[in-house]
Order: C-alpha cells, then structure tokens, then sequence
C-alpha cells in the first residue's frame, strides 16, 4: 500500500469521529438540535491545554500532550464513546487497545502513537495526567455550557438510569437543582491534585461562562 492511501485511509476513518455523538449527552436527555460530536471534544480538549499551559506553570512537554488528546480517543471510532458508568466499561480499556491498533496499523509510526494512547490511558506520566485533567475539563465545562442554554433538565430524565444513583437523589434531595451542581459534586474530586485545574473548574462553577 503507498504512503499516500495510508494517509487517506487513516484520515477516512478518523473523520468518522465528527459524527459520532458524545454518548453522556444522550443519556442525560440534552435537549439540544445539535449535540457534540467526540471529535468536537477532541478540540476542546486541545484548546484548553494551550490555554492551561499558556496561564499556568507547568514543566510539561507540550506538544507530547497535544500529541496524546489527538489520539485518545481514536478507539471510538470502532468500539463508539463508552462513558463512565455503563457496564461496558469495565472492560472498554482492553477492547480500546485492540481497536486503537486496528485504526492505526496502516501507518509507519504506528507503534509511536499507539504508546501515547496507552501512556495517556496509565496516567502515570505528568503529561498523561495534565491531558487527563483537560479530557475531563473539557466535559465539564461543554456541560455547563449546556446548562447555561437550559438544554438539561434534571427532573426530566426519561430512560436515564442515572438519575437513580443514590448520590444523585441524595444531591437532589439535598437542594441541586441543576445538572451543573450535580456535575461539580461528581467530578470536583478529579482535580484534588492539581490547584489549577481546580482553580478553572470552580470559577466555572460560580460564573456564567457563556457571556
């Protein structure tokens, strides 16, 4: 196969991602003509690491990060967007192994970018953690985003079983009256580690990001 067809060949399947629906808005009923797509998220996560690195001190590789938020995702392509909380889950790492080297076994550098996926997927590495905090950055603030259209209502949840977590009925029982705050209580723990990450996700919390 020449160069030229592999490059095609990945850039056709990797296009199949602007289509994809980010499958957590579907469940939880975003009310909404249009909904993200898993490569809009891809670009999310890469602008807020431009930023994150632009207004912060960090001793990172940058362009290693950049690296390993273009490719995170690329098992999506085969296995769909499996979100955190469906059964099928716990067993998406090994199954987006498989497919992350399917979709990039026609390329030379395959193996090199096949490690930045499993690095990213470790979390181990400064640089894998930085992108991890931007892949979950990135939904929190797309959700408040919608939040702010008032494209989510929470006590309009048909078929969303979610809703009937005992954490989720505690917080709502407790006065969340918004899926936002019920965002920030899931997800306010993933950026214990990083002051800054916390930083931006509580100024989104307390400030109309949208204006």
């Amino acid at each position: 196969m020449k160069k030229e067809e592999n490059v095609v060949n990945y850039y056709v399947l990797c296009n199949k991602l602007k289509n994809i629906v980010r499958t957590g808005w579907k469940i939880w009923n975003v009310d909404r003509n249009r909904l993200e797509s898993v490569a809009e998220h891809i670009y999310g996560t890469q602008m807020l690491a431009l930023a994150m690195a632009s207004e912060f001190d960090y001793d990172i590789d940058l362009k290693k990060v950049m690296m390993m938020l273009a490719v995170h995702e690329l098992e999506e392509i085969i296995i769909g967007d499996i979100p955190m909380g469906c059964k099928e889950h716990a067993e998406k790492e090994a199954a987006g192994h498989l497919a992350v080297k399917e979709v990039l076994k026609g390329l030379i550098n395959k193996e090199e970018i096949e490690k930045l996926v499993f690095e990213f997927d470790e979390g181990k590495t400064k640089e894998a953690k930085f992108a991890y905090h931007c892949d979950k950055l990135e939904c929190d603030l797309q959700e408040k985003l919608y939040d702010e259209e008032g494209c989510i209502d929470i006590f309009n949840q048909p078929n969303n079983d979610r809703i009937d977590n005992d954490w989720v009925q505690e917080l709502m029982k407790g006065g969340a009256m918004t899926s936002s705050e019920l965002w920030y209580y899931a997800d306010e723990k993933l950026y214990q580690d990083d002051e800054n990450f916390q930083k931006v996700f509580t100024f989104a919390r307390y400030h109309e990001i949208s204006k």
